[in-house]
């Protein structure tokens, strides 16, 4: 917990971004019948009966001090998407970068072993040099900022039935621009300071 913190207290620095990452899974749902829309003197009304279209996963990728998150739409979450959208912002987003300095949680997926069993390994090599990758604790997922934007989207964007992919690509798409337009920053504020008193019962007790 405490080398995430650190992490987040680095200044900007075009050549050594911060960057928070995070994924989640998103169900598709087709409505079983037509909604009524709203009219005068009638509230919308939604039939409880629906279709399930199965389930995409969401990655998000942000950088906090830019105002900048990228957002990628796949059917699965094995290793080789996961090694693939590391690839593109790599390669597409931070072509110029120094070294990445990546944020993320300890799933199974998030290893040196995705990239080697997608690329070559002379390929798999570069892209591991690439990055600095620091993991959340277990259980300390929420000092993952990338969850917050996830939170965002979801309740800005995703909070009603999608029921295909392309849809959902289509209004992620719309809400990512929108949003990096406005270059929406998040402004953390919890430090070691206060982890070691507000998280005090996490420490070891030490007696003199």
């Amino acid at each position: 917990m405490e080398r995430v913190l650190d992490v987040y207290k680095r200044p900007y620095d075009k050549d050594y971004p911060v960057i928070c990452m995070d994924e989640s899974p998103k169900q598709l749902i087709e409505e079983a019948k037509l909604s009524i829309g709203m009219r005068p003197g009638y509230e919308a009304r939604v039939d409880y009966e629906y279709i399930r279209n199965g389930v995409v996963n969401i990655f998000m990728a942000n950088e906090p001090l830019k105002g900048k998150r990228l957002v990628e739409v796949t059917e699965f979450k094995t290793k080789k998407e996961w090694a693939m959208f590391i690839k593109g912002i790599a390669d597409e987003h931070y072509p110029r970068a120094k070294r990445i300095t990546l944020v993320m949680d300890n799933y199974n997926t998030h290893g040196a072993s995705a990239f080697y069993e997608t690329f070559r390994p002379e390929e798999a090599k570069r892209l591991w040099d690439r990055f600095e990758f620091v993991y959340t604790p277990k259980h300390g997922s929420w000092l993952n900022m990338a969850e917050i934007e996830l939170h965002v989207l979801n309740g800005q964007c995703l909070n009603r039935h999608i029921p295909t992919m392309v849809k959902i690509k289509e209004e992620v798409e719309a809400w990512e621009n929108n949003r990096n337009n406005k270059k929406s920053k998040i402004n953390w504020q919890f430090t070691n300071k206060q982890a070691r008193v507000k998280l005090k019962r996490l420490y070891p007790s030490i007696y003199n």
